[in-house]
Formats: structure tokens, C-alpha cells, sequence
């Protein structure tokens, strides 16, 4: 007998909310299947078994606070076959599905939905890294089987927008009825609290500014739209927008090394160096993971680490120590539709880079009006330590550099 424990916290981190266990007391599990989630202020931590055997007892219901390497289960290795009642629920596919075969990459919480669903992994294609099976590729693959099925069972060959239709359906069983005065309370997660509280303290704490700028993105549109095959052939990823605003970020951050700093009470704090925050959107709250050096990173490499931040995100993978740091943030809330925003800067950073919608707007260039695609940006400072003078030069050098890429590689 052996005892499940709640992983090592970080030093910031003294304790943690226990969720809901996925095992329950008397059940078979299977090695690395995920008993019970933790989630910190940060981050959401899985916590597997150790090896095959069987969940004994729980010792802390859901909803617990805990701390670092507290006892939450009793666990026995290898007992699968010892246990009548345990191996009875494993055999049984009402009570636990079949396992998922061990030659098929995917993530704990990917296996999860596999094993609960009785799919076959072998049809699903993983968008993660070296081919891992996400969360998000199976229920994508869910959706796309059942669109299929509703299709042939219309018998019109059709196609619905699965994640159109999914959004409907959710929307639809979310929205209240008509007259309905009910309401619903429910506690705020650690990660909300945490958010909520950072907030509050960038408001309260600091003197904050936002200074706006448009820039013409018409330049890296034509760029990414040349070399969007060759560069996803050469380097496995896709091109985007966020690496060359964190390229021309680095540039303006090098040429006003206040809006890299910090306060430190009566003191300054310069980075020699630059460690870009990139906002992720995540099912549990908003994350910042964090590029750093990126004075030495490739658009590849930017691309990448992104894509990997926002698929693990999804799935609640992002560590602590990924989520630590950072000298400067940027946020982009035009995927969302938004065309402008005033961001909030991330403390103890001095400034947030907001990025928004890319819409079609009539301007004006040498002399003839032309239809362009443009983009609000928008700077929020510390005016304690940036003077608007600074952040405006700063929004204007990345404005140049987006315009003009080929500035990215001479720096000037």
C-alpha cells in the first residue's frame, strides 16, 4: 500500500485546491491514468497513478485545501488481480473502458475522453508535439464523426460547421428560459482569484496610461502569404502575425530599456535582456506564458513555442515555472473580434502591447486614398517610470517595423 500525494508546490505556492477526483474508492486504474486534479493559483496539476492497481481509499474529498506532498489516497500496485470487486469493474466495459493501446502518443487528459468515449486513437491525428494527441484533436474528431454521421443519416451529403454547430448547442442548453429569476452561485477557481487580485494590484499599485497608434499590415500580409508554404515546409510550423510583433517588440524594448524595467520601491530595475509574456486564452482563465531570450529566437522559434503554449494551455500542461518571469507582455485580443482595448499591464512589468483586429479601412497613402488592412495597437504604461514621450516613440517603433519588415533584419 502506497499513498497518493499532492505534488511539490512551487516556493511562491503554500497550498492548493483539490477538484474533482476522476477515480473513485474501489476502482482499477491503470498506470499514469489521471486520479484527481490540483489547482494552484497558476497552473492545474494531474495528479496520475503511479503504476496498475487499484484507488483503496480517498483520504480528502473535493473541494480541499491541501498542501505540498499531503496524503490525499491510499493506493495499491499491482492489485488489480488480488481484488475480486476491482477486477470485476475492470472487466466490466459499463464501468471502466478499455485501456488505450500504449504505442499511441497522447496527452493524460486526451486518454481521459479516449478511454471514456471507446474510441480508437489509432483514427485520431495529434496536432501536438511530435504528433501528440491533444484533448482538443479528440474532441475535434468527435465532432467531425458526428457531423458525419448526422450527414449520412440526413442523406443530403451535407456538412455542417461542426464548431459552429457545437457553439449553437451549447449556447442553446446554456441560455435561460424565458421568466426563469433563478440564480446560480458559485465559487471563483484559484486561478480566477488570482487573476481577479493581480488586477485589482496593477490598478490600485500603479499610474496607468494607454497610448494608440494604427499600422498598415498590408507589408507582413504579403510577406506571410510568399512564404507561408516554403516557411511551414522548412520549419513544421505555421507563419503568423505574433512572431513579428514580438521581433519588432525586442527592437523597440532594446531602444527604450525603461519599458523593459520595473520598480522596485525607490529603485529601478533595468532587464538586460527580453522575456516577452504571450497571452493564452486557456478553458480555465487567461495564462501568460513566458518566450524567453527572445533577442536570440528565430520567427521559427517564436512560432513554435506559441503553438506549443497554446496547446498545452488547452489541456492545463503549462508548468509553473513557464508561467514565471517575463519583462514585457503582449496580448492580442483581436482574435476575438475586439478592434480596440485598453490592456492591463501585468505586474511588476511597466507595459502591455495590445493587438487587435485586422479590418479593412480607406487611408490614405502618398497622396491616394486605398483600402488597407489595418490594426489598432495600443501601449499601457506605468507613467511612473515611462514618460509619454517613451511609450509613444516605443508604439511608433513597432508600428515602422511591422510596416516595413525588412527593418526587422537591419535593425534600423
Amino acid at each position: 500500500m502506497i499513498e497518493i500525494k499532492v505534488p511539490i508546490l512551487p516556493e511562491s505556492v503554500s497550498d492548493a485546491l483539490l477538484l474533482d477526483w476522476h477515480k473513485q474508492a474501489g476502482d482499477a486504474v491503470m498506470r499514469d491514468e489521471v486520479l484527481v486534479e490540483v489547482e494552484t493559483d497558476k497552473v492545474v496539476l494531474e495528479v496520475p497513478a503511479p503504476d496498475d492497481g487499484v484507488l483503496v481509499e480517498i483520504l480528502e474529498e473535493a473541494g480541499a485545501t491541501v498542501s505540498a506532498e499531503q496524503a490525499l489516497a491510499k493506493f495499491a500496485p499491482g492489485a488489480v488481480g488480488d481484488d475480486s470487486d476491482a477486477a470485476d469493474k475492470a472487466a466490466s466495459p459499463a464501468q471502466t473502458p478499455a485501456p488505450v493501446p500504449r504505442t499511441v502518443r497522447l496527452s493524460p487528459a486526451a486518454r481521459r475522453v479516449v478511454e471514456e468515449e471507446g474510441l480508437d486513437p489509432e483514427k485520431i491525428t495529434g496536432t501536438g508535439k511530435d504528433g501528440l494527441i491533444t484533448k482538443q484533436d479528440v474532441l475535434e474528431h468527435v465532432s467531425a464523426t458526428t457531423a458525419e454521421t448526422a450527414s449520412e443519416t440526413r442523406g443530403d451529403g451535407a456538412r455542417p460547421d461542426t464548431a459552429l454547430e457545437a457553439d449553437s448547442i451549447q449556447a442553446s442548453s446554456e441560455r435561460p428560459q424565458a421568466g426563469n429569476r433563478e440564480e446560480v452561485r458559485e465559487p471563483m477557481s484559484r486561478l480566477r482569484q488570482t487573476i481577479a487580485n493581480r488586477l485589482l494590484q496593477s490598478q490600485q499599485g500603479a499610474a496607468l496610461l494607454t497610448t494608440f497608434n494604427e499600422v498598415d499590415m498590408k507589408a507582413v500580409m504579403d510577406l506571410r502569404t510568399r512564404y507561408r508554404e516554403s516557411f511551414e515546409k522548412a520549419h513544421g510550423t505555421r507563419l503568423g502575425f505574433m512572431s513579428f510583433f514580438v521581433k519588432a517588440s525586442v527592437v523597440a524594448l532594446r531602444r527604450f530599456p525603461l519599458v523593459n524595467a520595473y520598480i522596485d520601491g525607490t529603485d529601478i530595475v533595468r532587464h538586460l535582456y527580453q522575456d516577452v509574456g504571450i497571452a493564452v486564452a486557456s478553458p480555465r482563465g487567461l495564462v501568460v506564458p513566458v518566450l524567453r531570450n527572445c533577442e536570440s529566437m528565430t520567427n521559427a522559434d517564436i512560432e513554435k513555442a506559441i503553438h506549443d503554449y497554446g496547446t498545452r494551455a488547452r489541456d492545463g500542461k503549462i508548468t509553473m515555472d513557464e508561467l514565471t518571469g517575463g519583462t514585457f507582455t503582449i496580448t492580442n485580443g483581436g482574435v476575438f473580434g475586439s478592434l480596440l482595448s485598453t490592456p492591463i499591464v501585468n505586474p511588476p512589468q511597466s507595459a502591455i502591447l495590445g493587438m487587435h483586429k485586422i479590418q479593412e479601412r480607406p487611408v490614405v497613402v502618398e497622396g491616394q486614398v486605398e483600402i488597407r488592412p489595418m490594426m489598432y495597437l495600443a501601449l499601457s504604461y506605468d507613467h511612473r517610470i515611462i514618460d509619454g514621450k517613451e511609450a509613444v516613440q516605443f508604439l511608433v517603433t513597432i508600428k515602422d517595423m511591422i510596416e516595413d519588415p525588412a527593418r526587422l533584419l537591419l535593425d534600423c
